[in-house]
């Protein structure tokens, strides 16, 4: 009997042997032609997984956006409900990632930090295969503690934006959750087309010199439209993703009603034109750009023109011939630290005023305190790369239009999507230009302190070319 027993374990692990050798042959042969695939550049497929959860706050809370006295309450009244969106992406490989679109002004790093913990937690991906975008709504709520010290907020309201804040992120994790859990086979496209209402906000008087904000139409804008069409393989529509560089501040400092502007308007117009079908609005580089016309006494007609007419941009530009986008899915994700500017003299903090008086405030009582200024600002930032020539790039902060023909140039012709607005929002990010010429978008940080040196541009582009090569 023992030596049977001898036999027989002999017999089945040499069984097991040859399965796990022949299970390594066929996942190296598997590797071997998906690698060759690639080097060939061979199309592979994509499934996608769509999910949407409202996040229209229970109870009225303070708007995020425009901070004035006319503001200085909770909301009163809604024009848009507001949602977190989630498209995930697998190739071939099993590669994920997920990409979040919220509709809500910002989210600074404190509070970022504590969403993409409980996001990873939920779905267990890592943190380089998650991306959030904000539609950067100004009539949106408030969210987290970074910013509560700058509203005169009672106590009950404090802690009703707390509460939200903590339920949204949870109600974001759930919805990535449920869009991985969707995915099935799917065909995407990628198209462009134009917006007609995006204005450059910087004036300059006679000599060159900034002078204030104001519609500017003979400044420079990103007045693209890029549009992902997501199809399933027989080519029904499931969803458009698109993108739009301008400020949602249609809706000025007066109006107290909740609403995600013209891109919530733009999202509703297209869910209406397709029945069934997740409409996923994306913020591109539009700091220095504002809609128009805005405000006045018919800024919510106008919030929802300018969302009708980008919403029928956007079905134009599917129903003409798109480019595939395929797979493989590479996705990046780093820290930059962007360098900021030495700190002004004593004197000059304490004289500014306006826009940068309340980084000089913070500054300064930092430099009193005898704290150590911070030399750099720890900037995310995200590339997806898909297949050979499709390119994703998402920005963080609020990104002035230079950026794009900046990372054009870097990264040469192809198609390419740069995005701000993403991950998480803390301040304006200016370009080279910007810095030199001063002004609103110079402001510099707001949870953190400082103000970017004319060198983050270079820092934050050369950064962006070094991972889309590899």
């Amino acid at each position: 009997m023992c030596g049977l027993r001898r036999c027989s374990t002999r017999w089945v692990t040499a069984r097991a042997l040859c399965r796990m050798t022949l299970a390594a042959l066929i996942g190296s042969a598997l590797l071997g032609r998906l690698q060759a695939a690639d080097e060939a550049g061979v199309e592979e497929p994509l499934r996608v997984g769509l999910a949407r959860t409202c996040i229209t706050p229970e109870v009225p809370l303070w708007l995020h956006g425009y901070a004035s006295k006319s503001r200085f309450r909770p909301f009163e009244g809604k024009l848009n409900d507001l949602f977190a969106k989630a498209l995930a992406i697998e190739d071939a490989r099993g590669e994920r990632a997920v990409l979040i679109t919220v509709d809500l002004c910002v989210l600074r790093a404190q509070e970022a930090k504590m969403l993409f913990s409980r996001v990873m937690k939920k779905t267990g991906l890592e943190r380089r295969q998650l991306l959030v975008n904000f539609s950067h709504t100004h009539s949106g709520p408030i969210l987290g503690a970074s910013d509560l010290d700058r509203y005169p907020m009672r106590d009950d309201e404090r802690e009703a934006t707390l509460a939200y804040t903590e339920r949204l992120c949870d109600r974001i994790a759930e919805v990535a959750l449920a869009a991985v859990d969707d995915l099935r086979p799917a065909r995407l496209d990628w198209g462009v087309g134009q917006c007609d209402f995006v204005r450059n906000r910087r004036l300059y008087d006679a000599n060159g010199r900034y002078r204030g904000m104001g519609p500017n139409p003979d400044k420079a804008v990103d007045n693209t439209v890029p549009v992902i069409r997501v199809q399933t393989p027989e080519g029904t529509l499931r969803a458009v993703v698109f993108g739009c560089a301008c400020h949602p501040v249609t809706l000025g400092s007066d109006s107290l009603k909740l609403s995600g502007d013209y891109a919530s308007f733009a999202q509703e117009s297209l869910e209406a034109r397709h029945a069934g079908v997740q409409a996923m609005f994306v913020q591109g580089c539009g700091a220095d750009a504002n809609s128009e016309p805005r405000c006045g006494p018919d800024q919510e007609e106008n919030a929802r023109r300018q969302g009708v007419s980008l919403a029928a941009e956007v079905s134009r530009v599917l129903q003409n011939p798109l480019e595939a986008v395929c797979g493989p899915l590479r996705v990046k994700f780093i820290e930059v630290a962007l360098p900021l500017q030495p700190a002004p003299p004593r004197d000059v903090l304490a004289k500014m005023t306006g826009a940068l008086a309340h980084n000089g405030k913070r500054m300064l009582a930092a430099v009193e305190r005898g704290d150590p200024l911070p030399t750099h600002h720890q900037h995310p930032l995200a590339v997806w790369q898909f297949g050979r020539d499709f390119t994703f790039v998402g920005l963080s902060g609020e990104v002035v239009s230079g950026y794009v023909p900046s990372v054009k140039k870097a990264l040469g012709p192809g198609r390419l999507w740069i995005a701000g607005y993403s991950n998480e929002v803390d301040g304006y990010l200016p370009d080279a230009t910007i810095v030199a010429e001063g002004g609103y978008e110079a402001r510099g940080l707001v949870a953190d302190i400082g103000f970017y040196s004319a060198e983050a541009e270079r820092v934050l582009v050369r950064a962006v070319r070094e991972l889309w090569e590899q």
